[in-house]
């Protein structure tokens, strides 16, 4: 994913809210062996690039004039209450070293799961992304978690996860819990209401 981003020499205040003004969102790309630099970018393109998933999580392509380098977005502050991105931080990425970056993920066969069909259970999801370490040539946009074999009373935990090859999860060790499958008690109730009728 590209993105096009303009030096900027003027700091403080005064100088962010005339860009904001004028259209654009001051920003900062650091990290590396390079010096951090001030941008700006254009705010409705910047707006509508955050409403993707795969802008939070992927490594991105930043041109500043005439040169370019690998970034990622680190943090972003938006108005308090206006649809405003009021600053935004990218991180250099050296193609050598492992990032450290929460992934997305994707749940899939829920539906299809003993827990749902023979149990008429929820399954509630507990992460809905995952801080993983790799390379940035490895870094998924998301990570799938199949849910197709959850029953009734389980929990999913990252132990259970197939994670693309080159990518750990960063707390691995304490193997979080992802989802759990749970009957609601009105259900519940139904059913043994009906198995006494029987």
């Amino acid at each position: 994913m590209e993105v096009i981003a303009f030096p900027r020499s003027e700091q403080g205040s005064g100088a962010s809210r005339r860009l904001r003004r004028a259209g654009q969102t001051p920003g900062i790309i650091y990290g590396g062996t390079a010096e951090p630099v001030n941008i700006a970018l254009d705010h409705n393109a910047l707006f509508h690039a955050l409403k993707k998933e795969s802008f939070h999580s992927s490594v991105l392509d930043m041109k500043v004039g005439d040169k370019a380098e690998k970034v990622l977005l680190r943090d972003f502050q938006m108005h308090a209450f206006k649809p405003l991105v009021m600053h935004v931080d990218f991180q250099r990425v050296d193609p050598n070293q492992k990032i450290h970056v929460k992934v997305p993920l994707h749940f899939v066969n829920a539906e299809v799961s003993p827990a749902v069909k023979l149990s008429g259970g929820i399954i509630s999801h507990v992460l809905n992304e995952l801080d993983v370490s790799c390379l940035p040539k490895d870094l998924p946009a998301f990570i799938e978690v199949d849910l197709s074999g959850m029953t009734e009373g389980a929990s999913f935990h990252v132990a259970d996860l197939k994670l693309p090859a080159g990518v750990t999860a960063v707390h691995a060790k304490d193997n979080p819990t992802i989802a759990t499958a749970s009957v609601p008690r009105g259900a519940k109730a139904a059913d043994d209401g009906g198995e006494a009728n029987k």
